[in-house]
């Protein structure tokens, strides 16, 4: 592979004609803004015309940061926001964002005025909690009451009312002048299964014809959230909560043949991680590589250190098991994470040897490697969703375009 085929500007010379401030550190994460625009408008084809879309921003936007992806989709038209704790929702507010935002959890009654002024809905599943919100809703004024949105249970065994609970749950939020009920959800257990998720939706419906038979106005609805919308046969009702696709990634329980082979190829990984060396060194045959140690040269060896570990997201499950990515060439891993550092074998990479200089791809593509989040989510067994939204934030994040570098966020830094 040639030079020009790996090669990019380093990020410092990029960042600074972007007229954007230095990285604090030499790794970081790229955010796309265009493949998270893509993966939008790819996700309300996929839901039909007019149906709102709300993404779920929660957990610091799965990893990506939450105020500049929630700018970003706000810019893009997005009907609203989910997160799942109200200091999430109090962030977004502070930062701007002023469109419609749904706490997915039941919320401290002490917050309630709060939510009610900053215009916050939350969600009750629970009827001790709700009788705390109703008490605390003495305290807000009818001119702006706390909106509620009900939580279904229909077999997640999660949260949720179901039956009579449900009823009365709802008669007491429209019966209180500080209260109003606008929504009205669940949420699936298993999208790809088919037999499941369609007793989940008869149960839901059959709650839905129950608050219509109490008299209680209904609210809007919705269902359907990543897996449901790329399986397709799941109604959107009133609205969608994408998450995990927004960001370009498939849930890791579907499998290929579940899946459009169209949606799949359009969806486009938002976040890369990228690193460059700290130190780069040969070391002897026998040489022991990090704590431990569980790793020891085999031969005479270069050995570069790239200053991410276990405190960046980085797991120590990862430890002899994961790969980097280096002009092209995938070179391993070695020796065990450390919190602030992991160690690549580069002794095999053609050409020069590998140097400080050198940018490695530990998630992302160079050339021809890939390194998928799914690859990693299968080292760690784990999930996608905890290898993205475990990245750390003080992770330094580039927001990008097609143009270039349009925004940072670091510790000491709250650009864009």
């Amino acid at each position: 592979m040639s030079a020009a085929a790996w090669w990019r500007p380093p990020i410092e010379a990029r960042l600074a004609a972007a007229g954007l401030p230095a990285l604090p550190r030499t790794a970081w994460l790229e955010i796309d803004l265009d493949a998270l625009r893509d993966n939008l408008e790819l996700l309300r084809r996929l839901a039909g015309p007019g149906v709102p879309v709300r993404p779920v921003v929660k957990a610091d936007a799965y990893g990506h940061g939450a105020v500049p992806v929630a700018r970003a989709l706000e810019a893009a038209g997005v009907d609203g926001f989910c997160v799942a704790a109200f200091d999430e929702a109090l962030e977004l507010r502070e930062a701007g964002l002023r469109g419609p935002l749904l706490v997915l959890y039941p919320i401290p009654a002490a917050w309630t005025e709060e939510a009610a002024r900053q215009r916050v809905a939350v969600t009750a599943g629970d009827t001790a909690l709700l009788d705390e919100l109703v008490a605390a809703a003495t305290r807000v004024g009818p001119d702006a009451p706390l909106e509620i949105e009900l939580e279904v249970e229909t077999g997640l065994g999660r949260g949720g009312f179901a039956g009579e609970a449900l009823i009365e749950a709802a008669r007491r939020i429209v019966s209180e002048p500080g209260l109003r009920l606008t929504g009205l959800w669940t949420h699936l257990q298993a999208a790809e299964d088919v037999e499941l998720t369609s007793r989940q939706i008869a149960r839901f419906e059959t709650a839905t014809a129950s608050l219509g038979g109490a008299g209680v106005p209904l609210p809007m609805r919705h269902v359907a959230a990543s897996a449901a919308l790329i399986t397709g046969g799941v109604a959107t009702y009133e609205g969608i909560r994408p998450g995990l696709a927004l960001y370009g990634l498939v849930p890791d329980e579907l499998m290929s043949g579940e899946i459009p082979a169209d949606v799949v190829d359009a969806l486009r990984p938002v976040m890369a991680l990228y690193a460059r060396p700290v130190r780069v060194q040969d070391l002897p045959e026998g040489w022991g590589i990090s704590y431990g140690p569980t790793f020891r040269t085999a031969k005479p060896s270069r050995i570069a250190t790239l200053p991410l570990g276990y405190g960046d997201g980085w797991s120590r499950r990862l430890s002899n098991r994961a790969a980097a990515i280096v002009r092209g060439v995938r070179v391993p891993l070695v020796g065990n994470v450390a919190m602030d550092a992991v160690m690549a074998d580069v002794s095999d990479v053609p050409g020069p040897p590998v140097g400080v200089a050198d940018e490695f791809v530990l998630l992302g593509g160079a050339g021809e490697e890939r390194i998928t989040v799914a690859e990693l989510a299968h080292e760690r067994t784990t999930n996608s969703w905890e290898v993205v939204a475990g990245m750390a934030r003080r992770v330094p994040r580039v927001y990008h375009a097609a143009a270039g570098p349009v925004g940072l966020r670091a510790l000491g830094e709250r650009s864009n």
